[in-house]
C-alpha cells in the first residue's frame, strides 16, 4: 500500500484536519500521480458540509487535480513517468454498459466511481480525493495534460472546464451564436472564455454589477444586471443559447423568455430546491431546456487539448492546505475570482 497525506473532514462542520491513508499499489494498468494542484469546487463545498444528504465521513475532497506521474504500471501505454496527468470527478466504471461504450462513464449504469465520498468498484473501498499527496488510478480513467500550460491554473478545467465545454459542444456554439452565461463565478467566467474562443457573442447576466469590467475582460460584449427590469427586456428574443451556471435558487424562467426562436438554455448549477417551468416559457418560441453534468473521459480529454491549443485556463487564486476552510467561506460568499487552487506540492 502507499502512503498518503491529505486533509479531510469527519462531519458537516467542515473543519479539515491532516488525515493520513493508504492508496493501493500500483497495478498493471495504474499510475501513480503525485498531485501538484487541486482545485476547490463549489460541490467540494456541498459535499463537505453534508449539504447533499450523501456525504460520508472521512471525507478528502478534490476532483480537479493535476499532478506529476512518478510510477507506471508494467502494461500501462498512455502514460510515462514525468508526464503531466489530470483527474476529474471520477476514476473507474464498469466500462461494459451502453454509456461508458458510447464514453460517457459519467452516467455509468453500473457503477461510477467518483473521485471522493465514492466507493471503487468494489462499492465498499472509499475514495479519497486530490486534497492529498497523490492518486492511484487506472490510466484509463486519467487525462493527458499540457505540461506547458500553467499547471495550477488547469486544475479547475476538470470540472469546471468539462462542465462548461460540454453543452457548448453539444448544441453547437460557433461563429456568429449569441450567448448568454448566466452568472460569473468559477463555473461563469470558464464560459465566457470556451464561447468566447468558439467565436460567440456573449452576454453575460449577474446580479453582481462590480462584475461588468471582468465580463468584458474576459471577451464578453455585453453584461446585463439581472435584476434591472428594463435591461432584461432589452434582450428578450435574441439569444441562441443560454448556459446558466448559477446554483443559487432564482427563476429560469426569466431567462427562458430571453431566447429567440428554437433557443435553448441548459443548466449546469445546482440549485437545491425545485424550479418551476412555465410551459408558456418552452412552448411560445420552440424553446428548450437542458442539463449538462460534467463529461466523459474522451470528452474531457478533447477538452484539455482544445483549451491548451487555445490558451485557456481558469483565473485563479492559489492557496495552502491551511487555508482551505477560509476559502470555502469565501467562495460561498462569491469572493473569488475565479477558483480557488491549493498548492499541494509542500503539504
Amino acid at each position: 500500500m502507499i502512503q498518503t497525506k491529505g486533509y479531510a473532514v469527519h462531519d458537516t462542520s467542515a473543519k479539515f484536519e491532516p488525515f493520513d491513508f493508504e492508496r493501493r499499489d500500483v497495478g498493471p494498468r495504474d499510475i501513480l500521480i503525485d498531485i501538484q494542484y487541486a482545485g476547490i469546487c463549489h460541490s467540494d463545498i456541498h459535499q463537505a458540509k453534508g449539504e447533499w444528504g450523501n456525504s460520508t465521513y472521512p471525507m478528502v475532497p478534490g476532483h480537479e487535480i493535476v499532478g506529476n506521474v512518478t510510477k507506471v504500471g508494467n502494461a500501462v501505454t498512455k502514460f510515462k513517468v514525468g508526464d503531466i496527468a489530470g483527474i476529474g470527478c471520477f476514476v473507474d466504471s464498469c466500462r461494459e454498459c451502453v454509456n461508458c461504450k458510447a464514453g460517457h462513464e459519467q452516467a455509468c449504469k453500473v457503477h461510477c466511481c467518483w473521485t471522493y465520498n465514492g466507493t471503487e468498484m468494489d462499492e465498499t473501498t472509499m475514495t479519497f480525493g486530490g486534497y492529498s499527496s497523490n492518486y492511484v488510478i487506472d490510466e484509463a480513467y486519467a487525462l493527458k495534460v499540457d505540461p506547458t500550460q500553467d499547471l495550477k491554473a488547469v486544475a479547475p478545467l476538470l470540472c469546471a472546464g468539462i462542465t462548461t465545454y460540454s453543452p457548448l459542444r453539444r448544441f453547437k456554439v460557433g461563429p456568429g451564436s449569441k450567448v448568454g452565461i448566466v452568472g460569473l463565478g468559477g463555473l461563469g467566467h470558464m464560459g465566457v472564455k470556451l464561447a468566447v474562443s468558439m467565436g460567440a457573442a456573449v452576454t453575460v447576466f449577474s446580479t453582481s454589477p462590480s462584475k461588468e469590467a471582468d465580463a468584458k475582460a474576459l471577451g464578453a460584449q455585453h453584461f446585463v444586471v439581472s435584476r434591472d427590469a428594463d435591461a432584461m427586456a432589452a434582450v428578450a428574443g435574441t439569444l441562441d443559447f443560454i448556459l446558466d451556471t448559477v446554483s443559487a435558487d432564482h427563476d429560469v424562467n426569466a431567462y427562458l423568455n430571453l431566447l429567440g426562436w428554437e433557443g435553448t438554455m441548459v443548466l449546469v448549477g445546482l440549485p437545491t430546491a425545485p424550479m418551476p417551468i412555465s410551459a408558456f416559457s418552452l412552448i411560445f418560441g420552440n424553446h428548450g431546456l437542458a442539463g449538462s453534468g460534467i463529461g466523459g473521459i474522451p470528452e474531457t480529454q478533447e477538452m484539455l487539448d482544445y483549451c491548451a491549443e487555445h490558451n485557456i485556463t481558469s483565473d485563479i487564486e492559489l492557496i495552502t492546505p491551511d487555508q482551505i476552510e477560509t476559502a470555502y467561506d469565501r467562495t460561498v460568499k462569491s469572493d473569488v475570482r475565479y477558483r480557488f487552487v491549493i498548492d499541494m506540492q509542500n503539504a
